[in-house]
């Protein structure tokens, strides 16, 4: 029996004693990591915000929508092919699958029919780009993320980061129907803000992964190495981050804060790089979701006048 076999037969046999509940409709919500998704909408939102152009309110709450289910759709696939790991992790051996709470193919079905019934959603009530740009991310996700560089590389959240990057460029192309600099600005934003965010946690998670066989970068090239490299993303982080005011997508307001708070996000690396323990790692990890939600709740702010204008005609229309 291979090793790989073994693995996946020890996560199915999880928690010895236990009996398999019968799988209920929060263990299935959970399987769609709720609070990753949360995120992921808000950023897609944002990429509809600041696009220009409009779309009828009506399919706007549909582009979120299909954003989110395949947000959550991946995830699921995630949790079925990583089961494994997830049984020997203390931060995911609840979940779902490894507690014996929903059947891994169970798992697997309801992952995928999401992605495909969002992706065609996206195609037929929005446009075709925004469904193959949807698509697109949840491939990257499930295999070149979990499949091909999760085990394999501590490059994995570097390369594998592009999926959770791809939202706000959904967003942007439900109403241009076009890619354009402007959406491949807010994609980098994501991009480059996933190194230090996700290592951060890997950091004060070192154990968890190493137990797991997980290649993270903490793991493979030493908790040195990994704070250096943080503190670097979050120096290139900066000028990214303004790229928006650059491009006319935000005004003063936006481009300040993005000083503040990518100044604030280099402090919580340099202190990362200084101190022995986790303290100031399990800080810059909060601070890093904080960061990036307040940059592109800035950005819609920055849109709001116009936004309320334009929903104010198409609801005024309707009635």
């Amino acid at each position: 029996m291979s090793d790989t076999a073994i693995d996946m037969t020890a996560a199915e046999t999880a928690a010895p004693g236990r009996a398999r509940a019968e799988a209920g409709v929060g263990d299935y919500v959970a399987l769609l990591k709720p609070r990753v998704m949360s995120l992921v909408v808000f950023s897609g939102y944002a990429g509809m915000a600041v696009a220009p152009g409009e779309l009828h309110p009506v399919l706007a709450a549909v582009a979120v929508l299909c954003i989110a289910v395949s947000a959550g759709a991946a995830g699921a696939i995630n949790m079925w092919y990583d089961r494994d790991i997830d049984a020997v992790m203390s931060r995911t051996r609840n979940r779902p699958i490894p507690a014996g709470r929903v059947e891994p193919e169970s798992a697997l079905a309801f992952g995928v029919f999401l992605s495909a019934a969002s992706v065609m959603m996206m195609g037929l009530a929005v446009n075709w780009l925004a469904a193959g740009l949807l698509l697109l991310a949840c491939l990257f996700y499930v295999f070149v993320y979990t499949i091909w560089l999760k085990r394999r590389t501590p490059q994995n959240i570097v390369i594998g980061g592009a999926a959770g990057a791809f939202p706000p460029m959904i967003g942007w192309a439900a109403v241009t129907g076009e890619v354009s600099i402007g959406s491949i600005a807010l994609f980098l934003l994501i991009f480059m803000w996933t190194p230090p965010h996700f290592w951060a946690l890997a950091l004060y998670r070192r154990g968890d992964y190493a137990a797991a066989g997980v290649p993270m970068l903490p793991v493979v090239a030493g908790e040195a190495s990994t704070k250096r490299q943080m503190l670097l993303y979050t120096l290139l982080l900066l000028p990214v981050a303004l790229a928006p005011c650059f491009l006319g997508l935000a005004g003063i307001v936006y481009g300040a804060a993005a000083v503040v708070l990518g100044l604030l996000f280099v402090l919580c690396a340099v202190r990362v790089l200084r101190e022995t323990g986790y303290k100031s790692a399990k800080q810059m990890f909060a601070f890093s979701v904080l960061y990036l939600f307040l940059l592109f709740a800035l950005l819609v702010v920055d849109r709001a006048p116009g936004l309320l204008g334009t929903w104010g005609l198409h609801l005024g229309g309707a009635a």
